[in-house]
């Protein structure tokens, strides 16, 4: 798995972050999706390397970076936190500008980057999301019934309880489909409680603070100036919720939003990596 790839703990000011890295060319870094890790990538990240620096972190909070400390708002799990790692990752690597993908609870935080930190991001995708903002405000019975765990998840201590009495059946996943290592990888991080408080960590600021600073960049005219890439699985239910995915983007985008989707359910990095690997080649200029 990642081979020829380097695997380090990087201390940084706000955290410390497992990361590996390897390749050559551009810098282009990775955020993985919740319950993942880094290792999602494993099967990407390869594909990519021929043609970028490829820079794969565990998240704050997830697999084995650090903990944040969260009081009454999660700040410390917000997506703006943890876009400020990111940014701090690649200047520890000595990168000044770069690209960004990320997928899923991963896609918050590289559109906070981007909104944040615009001098930094070169081109950014979305896998598999939606503002956090634009999801709560359209969120109708359909939404609610589907993405009811982003609401148990805000909730305080019960889904820690529940989730830690079964984590395998809770989160399931399997060797098949995910691989060896990446499955292990997996399962070593939902097992531990500290991960899985983690990991809700992200939820809870997504109701408390998150939404809340996408409302202040919608109302100070903040929008994504770099080209943004909008990628999405087509058999999960993006196009179920919200129809034409690109449109739901365009308002936060000064370019025009390009995207389409891939035949695979979620985990699209792990069902269909060759696909995958593609877009993101053709989009960041790597063909």
């Amino acid at each position: 798995m990642f081979d020829g790839f380097q695997l380090e703990m990087m201390e940084l000011p706000e955290a410390t972050l497992r990361v590996r890295y390897g390749g050559s060319g551009p810098p282009l870094l990775l955020l993985h999706g919740h319950p993942r890790t880094h290792t999602t990538w494993h099967a990407v990240a390869p594909l990519l390397a021929t043609s970028f620096t490829v820079i794969c972190p565990d998240l704050r909070g997830f697999g084995k970076s650090s903990k944040p400390v969260n009081h009454h708002d999660y700040e410390a799990s917000s997506k703006r936190a943890k876009a400020r790692d990111c940014v701090a990752l690649m200047d520890r690597l000595g990168f000044e500008e770069f690209y960004l993908a990320g997928h899923d609870r991963g896609s918050y935080v590289a559109f906070r980057a981007a909104l944040d930190h615009p001098a930094r991001v070169l081109k950014l995708a979305i896998l598999d999301g939606v503002p956090i903002l634009e999801a709560l405000e359209r969120c109708d019975a359909k939404f609610a019934s589907k993405w009811w765990h982003w609401f148990f998840y805000a909730q305080r201590a019960k889904p820690e309880r529940a989730i830690l009495s079964d984590p395998a059946d809770w989160y399931q996943g399997n060797v098949e489909s995910m691989g060896r290592e990446n499955y292990e990888d997996f399962q070593s991080a939902i097992h531990d409680p500290e991960t899985v408080v983690g990991m809700l960590g992200d939820y809870r600021a997504g109701i408390a603070v998150d939404q809340v600073h996408d409302r202040e960049d919608r109302e100070a005219g903040r929008i994504i100036k770099c080209p943004l890439h909008v990628i999405w699985s087509l058999k999960d239910d993006l196009e179920d919720l919200y129809g034409d995915v690109l449109s739901v983007w365009q308002p936060w985008a000064e370019k025009a939003v390009t995207g389409a989707g891939i035949d695979c359910a979620h985990h699209m990095a792990e069902e269909a990596p060759v696909e995958l690997a593609h877009a993101l080649k053709t989009f960041f200029g790597g063909i």
